[in-house]
């Protein structure tokens, strides 16, 4: 199970200070949901499936990220990869788009995002969180 803190870990702050400072990045989002949210605190949360608690969790998100000055450039349905390992999939994917890495930390380091991070990793079975820059492609 892969799932991200709400704060960065040295390994995270380590790829993060590897992309260019003043330059955007784009985050690769790769989401697997359990079947029914999984709350660390059952007690606290009213039961719904995995999509419905990542649905409570992008009601402050997309704010937030809007706040930085970012946006989600693409999202949609995963279907079965065609190169992949065997028996890997994904429910969903998005890309969004952060002015800077230091806009990314910015926004994670929220209030309001840190209140909201818990329906996330409640909802999710997997994820994979891939920043994404630019590079000029050779014909």
């Amino acid at each position: 199970m892969n799932q991200e803190p709400p704060t960065l870990t040295q390994d995270q702050h380590r790829v993060l200070e590897t992309l260019p400072p003043d330059q955007p990045v784009v985050m690769l989002n790769l989401l697997r949901f359990h079947d029914q949210a999984v709350y660390a605190d059952a007690d606290q949360a009213e039961p719904c499936s995995g999509r419905e608690a990542y649905k409570r969790y992008s009601q402050t998100s997309l704010q937030t990220i809007a706040a930085v000055g970012g946006r989600v450039i693409f999202g949609g349905k995963a279907h079965e990869a065609l190169i992949a390992p065997q028996g890997e999939g994904w429910h969903q994917a998005f890309l969004v788009q952060y002015p800077s890495p230091a806009a990314f930390r910015a926004m994670i380091a929220m209030p309001q995002y840190q209140a909201c991070v818990h329906h996330r990793t409640a909802a999710l079975a997997d994820s994979r969180l891939i920043p994404l820059s630019p590079f000029q492609v050779q014909p």
